[in-house]
């Protein structure tokens, strides 16, 4: 593969760790971080807020606010590492195999990239 002097082949950047810093796990650093790293999912991301806060109100508890917290800090983890994200994706895909051995081994890639990811933001 041929890299060019911008650092890009075929318009895609080249990278090898992470393109942004990992996030404090609060809302506006996780927004800010999603709107970024993965602007698509932002729909999502504003959905799941509101329907963890209804939650804790109705629950009298901050459990749910910690685990929306934990659960978006594994995606930033990992979308803000692109062969991370890439893998995991890769093995997301790999779910749709008709082989039972390819759907066994990309169950246990995306099992071992999400932990990792939650291990990174403190929560397992």
């Amino acid at each position: 593969m041929r890299i060019a002097s911008d650092g890009t082949t075929g318009g895609q950047p080249q990278h090898d760790g992470p393109i942004i810093p990992m996030p404090e796990l609060t809302l506006p650093a996780l927004r800010q971080a999603i709107a970024t790293v993965v602007p698509s999912r932002l729909p999502e991301f504003f959905e799941e807020m509101q329907k963890a806060f209804v939650q804790a109100g109705d629950d009298g508890s901050v459990v749910p606010i910690r685990m929306f917290y934990e659960r978006w800090g594994a995606v930033v983890a990992i979308e803000r590492n692109p062969a991370t994200a890439q893998r995991l994706h890769a093995a997301e895909h790999a779910l749709d195999s008709d082989d039972p051995d390819v759907r066994a081994k990309a169950i246990r890639e995306a099992g071992d990239i999400v932990r990792a990811a939650h291990r990174e933001v403190g929560g397992g």
